[in-house]
């Protein structure tokens, strides 16, 4: 190989070395970003379930009140 093509290739290298650890920067941000949104998921789902259990129970005391009450058909 000449000079010339040993730089070339050099200078290649170099420049896929830098785009790689952009890349890589990248991807760390990324993988950041997805912890987050899986976080903030599990979160919502926290939420439902609680919300879900409350609906529960404000459903079996509005039944409680309507048999008290007598308002429910037979």
């Amino acid at each position: 190989m000449t000079d010339k093509t040993s730089a070339l290739i050099l200078e290649h290298l170099r420049v896929l070395r830098l785009e790689m650890g952009e890349l890589r920067a990248d991807v760390r941000d990324m993988r950041g970003r997805l912890t987050s949104l899986e976080v903030s998921v599990a979160n919502l789902h926290g939420d439902f379930a609680g919300q879900s259990e409350r609906i529960d129970r404000v459903e079996g005391r509005l039944e409680r009140v309507e048999h008290r009450l007598r308002l429910r058909d037979a």
